[in-house]
């Protein structure tokens, strides 16, 4: 397992993973297999979506933030439930098939770190599992 250190700048921000990742799997000198990215926190959550055109982020973020209002009616006394239901919604973990040491990614695809309780230091796992012939 290797890990991804990751210092968010804001409370809600979409941080580009894809080159970090890529260059594990690189570096792994694996030909093909599946690559586990998880997120090991309640507040934060990883995706895979667009990364061509940075409005997608944009536009994703507002949508959420609308979706899961901060200042809902929670009981959680953190006052951070709106973080806890997104990580929940978006979920903590994707799977990437690769081949030829390169994630088999689709064409406009990047794999995002989702912070919804920043600024913040965070982890993330990656863990690479060697395809058997």
């Amino acid at each position: 397992m290797q890990q991804i250190k990751i210092k968010s700048s804001k409370h809600f921000e979409f941080i580009d993973l894809t080159e970090e990742i890529q260059r594990i799997v690189s570096e792994s000198k694996l030909e093909a297999g599946i690559c586990f990215v998880y997120v090991p926190h309640t507040t934060a959550a990883v995706t895979i979506n667009e990364d061509a055109d940075p409005a997608v982020k944009s536009d994703i973020i507002s949508f959420i933030q609308k979706l899961v209002p901060w200042n809902g009616n929670y009981l959680h006394t953190e006052g951070n439930s709106a973080a806890h239901i997104l990580s929940t919604i978006i979920g903590v973990s994707v799977v990437i098939p690769f081949a030829d040491g390169t994630l088999s990614l689709g064409r406009w695809q990047g794999i995002y770190f989702c912070e919804f309780d920043g600024p913040r230091e965070r982890n993330v796992d990656v863990i690479l599992t060697e395809a058997k012939s």
